[in-house]
């Protein structure tokens, strides 16, 4: 068979469906000798005056994935409403194993404060879960990245990434997701989570991880925050894995994420309506069954 066709035309290998087994490895269950820093320190930059709950949304959800410490590093407004849900997270600065930056933020309006501290976050080179509002600004980071865009967001993320990349149009996006989650992580250079009733999670040269999870009523403002928070609390506690393995471990656990988003989308809706705060609470009781094999 001829093969000598552009690499986009090549026939690629059937995606893999992740499954309740798949997203069970990479849960970590800490131990006696575990203390709050070795569970994973998540650092959070998240939320602004204009959209304060999507930092509550996302802190929730990590706190419930169970990370040992989140620092809630926001806009003032924010850490007002984040230390207000959860008085438990710290609003001071220091070391941490991963990020998650952009949810509720807005490139269309960035201040030179929130512009300060999304430049420290992509200047730290720890692991970075980038959502929303930061999706511009992949290109700036020193650590391994993994994107989580809906189809307006990464048709974004692609127009500013310049340098030959691809710019389609959201509607071309919608219309072959898996094919531009691909294109998207060869492009960019990051492992790519490409949100939808179907998610695609896709590393560069890596094949295409499908995630069929939680009802259509997902479909609600603060859900995809939700999905940030409890996957940036697998990466802050997998971060070594993540060292060592890179692309791998972070699609593993960007497929993770989303399974475990979408049961407790189904937990919280019991076939009905549901809101994102239901879902970030019913995390804890999916993790439970899922580690118990049920």
């Amino acid at each position: 068979m001829d093969d000598n066709r552009e690499p986009e035309e090549r026939r690629t290998a059937e995606p893999t469906a992740w499954e309740a087994g798949d997203a069970k490895a990479w849960i970590a269950v800490p131990t006696a000798d575990d203390d709050k820093y070795s569970r994973g320190v998540l650092g959070m930059v998240t939320g602004s005056a204009r959209y304060p709950g999507a930092a509550v949304l996302g802190a929730e959800a990590a706190a419930r994935t169970g990370v040992g410490m989140i620092r809630y590093l926001g806009a003032p407004h924010a850490t007002e409403q984040v230390l207000r849900r959860r008085p438990e997270i710290v609003s001071a600065p220091g070391r941490v194993q991963a990020w998650l930056i952009g949810s509720g933020m807005s490139a269309d309006d960035r201040s030179d404060d929130d512009a300060r501290r999304l430049a420290a976050a992509l200047d730290d080179g720890t692991p970075l879960v980038i959502d929303a509002g930061a999706l511009d600004l992949v290109a700036r980071a020193a650590g391994p990245v993994v994107i989580t865009p809906h189809y307006r967001e990464l048709a974004v993320a692609l127009a500013a990434a310049g340098g030959g990349a691809p710019t389609p149009g959201a509607e071309e996006i919608r219309a072959d997701p898996g094919g531009w989650a691909e294109r998207a992580a060869a492009a960019l250079g990051v492992t790519v989570l490409l949100k939808g009733h179907t998610t695609h999670v896709v590393a560069p040269g890596r094949p295409r991880i499908t995630v069929t999870a939680g009802p259509a009523w997902l479909a609600t403002a603060g859900s995809g925050d939700v999905l940030g928070g409890v996957l940036g609390a697998l990466v802050a506690t997998h971060a070594a894995a993540v060292a060592e393995h890179g692309y791998d471990a972070l699609a593993a656990l960007a497929a993770t994420a989303a399974w475990v988003h979408g049961r407790a989308g189904e937990s919280a809706s019991q076939g009905g309506p549901v809101v994102a705060l239901d879902v970030a609470e019913a995390v804890p009781a999916v993790l439970r069954g899922l580690l118990a094999g049920s």
